[in-house]
């Protein structure tokens, strides 16, 4: 695909080829990437930088990693085929600092290029000169869009700008800018040498091409798969991930942290940039997270948004700020504190993070609570106003009980509780004194016979007399 690039198409037919194959960003914004190209390609500056996106920050996202770890030759053959498309003579690979086998086989291909004269000066012959580095970066997960990855890249802190001007017009260093994700440049050399046409015939009208998904969660094939854009959500989980591992599909979170939540319902939608904002969710760069009738939606919602607030670089006011709301009210809800109208409250916090936040992590960041409360609102109700976890998660609303009938008096589950919530006498059936209980759970772990229960729903606390008169 170089050398076809190279010595039988000009910079501008290579854009335009990229135009015609309709190819979108496979970083979560699907932006048309030769429209991205085109208006670099006509900036008139002389220095001009061509980057790698590899800082996938997602929680349960791979996707990225397997192309660097185990094929970056591709990614090197888009990179350079695009910088030549745009005129730029410097490139860069950014890595998250997380992935160091990543970055080990990317310097290996890079000194491999350079050795067969695909990265230097004269490349096969051409008359193009490009070389590129590696940047790793610090782990932030915030680094990942476009202006703060730039200012990671010049050695300021990764933290994001507003964007009056667009990067493909004043990007690093204030020179245009192509930024396209890992996936996103390892399409290019298969357009490049199968052409537009080919690219078109698979996925849909406005999604075109495969996409990359990683498959985690509640799922018996847990890993990557590549699958054609249009495949819906449910033939991925169920035929290719081979369904749940056990209870019942309830949801599916797409889009990594910043994504939403669709519930099983709604899995027959096809898997495509459009439908799934549609559904309140995202693409994202391809990270999808099942999960079955055992997950408490409500506390997945709370580790969500604690990640988010731990990475917001806290530049703006509505995501620093609304996050640690949210966090404080997600952290009451799930330990039986939640009150009416806390539902309403995060709804108008989401709505201002949308509205006013600097970058997409701020104004994607409400998608979790969004999507989760308008499909499963049932579940934050019974958190909140009857304070119990239906999905028997969340700890303070949650009890273990023993079945007097069932338990023989063996003291297992008393000898294994760390603080001696559970009393009665051998061979005869035991008690937990509710007060007491931790919800560690050592006693559901070790009790042989089935008297043990988790149950939804704090319960009542066991006074001395009761536990006494239980015994008796």
């Amino acid at each position: 695909a170089l050398a076809k690039a190279l010595h039988t198409m000009s910079p501008a037919g290579v854009v335009e080829l990229i135009k015609q194959s309709k190819l979108r960003g496979r970083g979560g914004g699907g932006f048309p990437t030769g429209v991205k190209w085109e208006s670099t390609s006509q900036e008139k500056e002389d220095v001009k930088y061509v980057i790698v996106n590899g800082d996938e920050g997602d929680p349960g996202a791979f996707m990225d990693r397997s192309l660097l770890e185990g094929n970056p030759h591709s990614i090197l053959e888009g990179l350079i085929i695009g910088a030549y498309a745009v005129g730029a003579h410097k490139g860069f690979i950014y890595v998250r600092q997380e992935y160091p086998l990543a970055v080990e086989n990317s310097l290996k291909a890079i000194e491999q290029a350079r050795e067969y004269g695909f990265l230097g000066k004269n490349i096969l012959g051409s008359g193009f000169d490009f070389d590129v580095m590696i940047h790793r970066g610090a782990g932030a997960f915030v680094s990942g869009e476009s202006s703060a990855l730039m200012n990671a890249i010049e050695g300021r802190v990764g933290e994001p700008l507003p964007k009056y001007i667009h990067t493909s017009a004043r990007g690093l260093w204030d020179k245009p800018t192509v930024l396209n994700n890992v996936e996103t440049w390892a399409n290019v050399p298969l357009i490049v040498r199968q052409g537009a046409e080919w690219f078109n015939s698979i996925g849909t009208e406005k999604s075109k091409g495969t996409k990359v998904f990683s498959l985690t969660g509640k799922i018996r094939n847990s890993g990557l798969v590549e699958v054609a854009m249009g495949i819906t959500l449910r033939d991925i989980v169920e035929k290719l991930g081979g369904g749940v591992r056990g209870g019942k599909l309830k949801a599916v979170q797409t889009g990594g942290p910043s994504g939403g939540f669709i519930p099983e319902s709604q899995l027959d939608i096809p898997v495509d940039f459009d439908a799934l904002e549609e559904a309140g969710s995202m693409m994202g760069s391809g990270g999808m997270i099942v999960m079955d009738d055992h997950t408490c939606i409500v506390d997945t919602t709370r580790f969500y948004v604690n990640f988010l607030a731990h990475e917001s670089c806290g530049q703006c006011v509505p995501c620093r700020e609304g996050l640690r709301q949210m966090l404080k009210i997600l952290d009451r809800i799930v330990s039986g504190q939640g009150r009416e109208g806390d539902i309403e409250l995060m709804e108008e916090l989401c709505d201002l993070m949308t509205d006013a936040s600097l970058c997409a992590l701020g104004k994607s960041a409400a998608n979790p609570v969004r999507s989760a409360i308008k499909h499963f609102r049932a579940e934050f109700d019974a958190h909140i106003q009857q304070k119990r976890c239906p999905a028997l998660v969340c700890p303070e609303l949650v009890r273990y009980e023993i079945n007097g009938e069932a338990c023989v008096g063996c003291g297992a589950c008393k000898r294994e509780c760390p603080v001696e919530a559970i009393v009665g006498d051998t061979k005869h059936p035991h008690v937990i004194e509710q007060s007491l209980c931790i919800k560690c759970g050592n006693c559901l772990e070790v009790c042989k016979f089935g008297a043990v229960s988790k149950l939804a729903g704090a319960g009542s606390t066991l006074n001395a007399s009761m536990v006494e008169e239980h015994i008796v």
